[in-house]
């Protein structure tokens, strides 16, 4: 049986190392598969435990110059010695001390500091000797790290970026350009180590969701039991868990006393906090504000709703948008094609373009440094990373850049409406009164008769009862019928109470009653019928209660992009007519099966190339199976709706729709941004060496400046909030 194991991967920056991995690992016997994520730094490992061992693993990533450590101790270890830490500050420090001294040293000796960055001084003899050393030991100290990767892709006959950048270096000795190979070392270190920092921002983002929960909580495993104050990977189930106000709540768990207001921002990205109380859930994460809470806790640290949205924020990254994954087909062309055009280009232009060899071997060290893609291949996953972060902050959970790329180009938008349009819990809508009855007398006799009931419209009918303050008092010698409604005893004489069949079958419907009952029916309401033995008393009107703002959410839906809303119900003509008019959605399917929702979206998937289905996450999840891609509705706890949708909106919010539509097409543009501008830039790079008009030292820096612009450029997604929402 095969095994898979996570490692964080010290030094996994860019492709290049990705590459490397794959050759070096990826060619073990008993490996069967590799999966990488580069925004994250970790390596997802299939092999066979019976022919391979978990420590030749880290063997083999280590033999490439990087260091492989258990996902799960990523934390406990990452901490290393001072060197470990902050060694590449330290050597790009000094390597651009040195390269500093050396500038100006020459210059001083030469009279002009423009003449050194113009290259008039190739003959070595032209150099002082403690000019030539302090330009040596900058290029020493820059190209500190990337040596060893450099002879090993040397020894491997496998050239990568750190390969070419030490041959530029090299061959910019060779040549006499003691200033060029220096500031190609240092400038290249520098931006390694820009882009560390720079990628690390986009780890810290989705690192600061594990912070949100604390690491220890005060609990009591019975209620004569001392308090005990331990890490949370140690608090039994069942545990009471106490939280004072200000305090994170550590664990999911049931509220069992107290009562308190709860921000659930972290979690849900709701700006209004949420009132607790006894036989309320709680969540880890989650912040109690002004009272003290008990809640037992009912799932372990690993399994709180808040890890199991840190796991699939962190493994979002190995569904890779088709964007990312043709950057990385293209990068694996590019870098091959252009160090033989390199090459091409040193051994042809002397005898073609009448060029000195010392010329045409500088041109071809121009384009090597050209040739690093890393600009591109960075760009996609810190724009998706950076998205994915941005979104979990919100509210809204992507399981990957696949279906975020998908939102982005959502031309068709179906919605369930039970539960996703409405709250999916019947309320009193009108109370009809006839024959000279109150509104109270209705609502007092239709509660004494539904009170054993079970049945959701009876439980409508009891709620408004006691919203009305209305004591009930349970009808005597009640008496059932199935499928119609009931009868029973009130103050010594009967009432009925039923459907608009059982009115018509007592007799009692008259021209007026049945006029004003197939009007509710006509607005999606059902009809709930109250009389005696000589009249009827009146109609109460029961519907499913539409979420607020539904109208102007469906409203800025379309205003973001969506050209088709479509609403899919079990519901009959009538009712789901009058939910669609007063939604504002124009399209909609009723009396619809589970099946034939599925076969509805397979229509408008073959009519449409993207299709989206929000439903509430298990019900629904056949349909939600069959569109492009499926949006869970009020994920939060819910184990299911976690697992079989696609996106889910950890709250019962839709107006998240809209700023996730709008938020998927802005990462879209940032990806087309970067990857133009990257392209571009190198584009126009390669033009200026062939004409000879490029240096060494300004394509590094051009290839930097497109690195940390693509990067930073990504980066502004984490701030990408929409109007009112919340940010942890």
């Amino acid at each position: 049986m095969s095994r898979r194991i996570d490692y964080r991967i010290q030094g996994l920056d860019c492709s290049e190392e990705v590459a490397i991995l794959r050759r070096e690992v990826g060619g073990m016997p008993g490996i069967i598969d590799l999966e990488f994520d580069v925004v994250n730094a970790r390596m997802t490992v299939e092999f066979e435990p019976d022919a391979l061992s978990a420590d030749a693993i880290v063997h083999a990533v280590g033999a490439t110059g990087m260091k492989a450590t258990p996902w799960e101790l990523r934390r406990t270890r990452e901490r290393g010695t001072f060197w470990q830490q902050h060694g590449r500050l330290v050597m790009t420090a000094a390597s651009g001390a040195f390269l500093l001294i050396a500038f100006v040293t020459h210059g001083v000796i030469h009279g002009s500091l423009l003449d050194v960055v113009s290259g008039g001084h190739r003959d070595s003899h032209a150099f002082p000797p403690a000019v030539m050393l302090f330009y040596f030991l900058s290029a020493v100290c820059g190209a500190w790290y990337v040596l060893p990767r450099a002879l090993q892709a040397a020894r491997r006959l496998r050239p990568d970026m750190n390969f070419l950048m030490v041959t530029a270096v090299i061959g910019a000795f060779i040549l006499g350009e003691w200033f060029e190979a220096a500031t190609v070392a240092f400038l290249f270190a520098l931006s390694l180590l820009l882009e560390q920092w720079s990628v690390e921002r986009a780890r810290n983002a989705i690192g600061a969701l594990l912070d949100l929960a604390p690491a220890t909580a005060r609990y009591r495993c019975s209620e004569h039991d001392d308090i005990h104050e331990k890490p949370v990977e140690e608090v039994p189930l069942g545990a009471i868990v106490l939280v004072r106000p200000g305090e994170r709540i550590a664990l999911d768990g049931e509220v069992v006393s107290g009562r308190s207001s709860v921000n659930q921002a972290p979690i849900t990205g709701e700006s209004m906090p949420v009132a607790k109380e006894p036989g309320d859930q709680v969540y880890a994460g989650t912040i109690n504000q002004d009272g003290t809470l008990e809640f037992r806790a009912d799932r372990s640290a690993d399994q709180t709703t808040l890890a199991r949205i840190i796991h699939m924020v962190e493994s979002a990254q190995t569904r890779r948008a088709n964007s990312q994954q043709w950057v990385d087909r293209f990068s694996t062309r590019y870098t091959p094609v252009m160090l033989v055009l390199a090459v091409a280009l040193a051994l042809l232009s002397p005898p073609l373009a009448g060029l000195s060899w010392s010329e045409g071997v500088y041109r071809g060290l121009v384009l090597l440094v050209i040739a690093c893609p890393c600009a591109l291949v960075i760009s996609t996953p810190v724009s998706i990373v950076s998205a994915l972060t941005a979104a979990a902050r919100h509210g809204v959970l992507i399981k990957g850049g696949l279906y975020l790329e998908a939102a982005g180009r959502l031309k068709v938008l179906a919605l369930d409406k039970t539960g996703t349009l409405t709250t999916g819990q019947p309320e009193v809508q009108r109370l009809v009164t006839l024959n000279g009855h109150s509104e109270s007398e209705l609502l007092e006799r239709a509660a004494a008769l539904e009170t054993g009931s079970e049945h959701p419209l009876a439980r409508a009918i009891l709620r408004k009862a006691r919203e009305a303050g209305i004591e009930v008092e349970p009808a005597e010698q009640f008496t059932a019928f199935p499928g119609k409604g009931g009868e029973g005893s009130i103050g010594g004489r009967l009432f009925w109470v039923g459907s608009h069949r059982m009115l018509h079958e007592k007799g009692q419907e008259t021209p007026e009653i049945h006029a004003r009952a197939e009007e509710l029916e006509d607005a999606g309401h059902t009809v709930v019928a109250i009389g005696n033995d000589s009249h009827v008393c009146g109609l109460i009107s029961i519907a499913d209660s539409l979420r607020e703002d539904i109208p102007r959410i469906i409203a800025e839906i379309r205003d973001a992009g969506v050209a088709r809303i479509v609403m899919l119900t079990g519901d009959n003509a009538g009712t789901a007519r009058a939910i669609a008019a007063e939604t504002g959605i124009e399209e909609y399917h009723c009396e619809l099966l589970p099946e034939d929702k599925v076969e509805a979206i397979g229509r408008l998937v073959r009519e449409n190339n993207t299709v989206a289905m929000v439903g509430d996450g298990i019900n629904d999840a056949p349909a939600m199976a069959a569109a492009t891609f499926g949006i869970a509705m009020g994920a939060m706890g819910t184990d299911a709706a976690l697992e079989t949708a696609d996106m889910a909106l950890m709250s019962d919010d839709l107006s998240k729709l809209p700023w996730l539509i709008r938020h998927s097409r802005r990462t879209l543009r940032n990806i087309q941004q970067n990857i133009g501008f990257a392209l571009g830039l190198k584009a126009v790079f390669i033009v200026l060496t062939l004409f000879g008009m490029a240096t060494l030292w300004m394509a590094i820096a051009a290839d930097m400046g497109a690195t940390l612009l693509v990067v930073f450029n990504s980066l502004r997604l984490l701030n990408d909030f929409g109007p009112g929402a919340v940010q942890s």
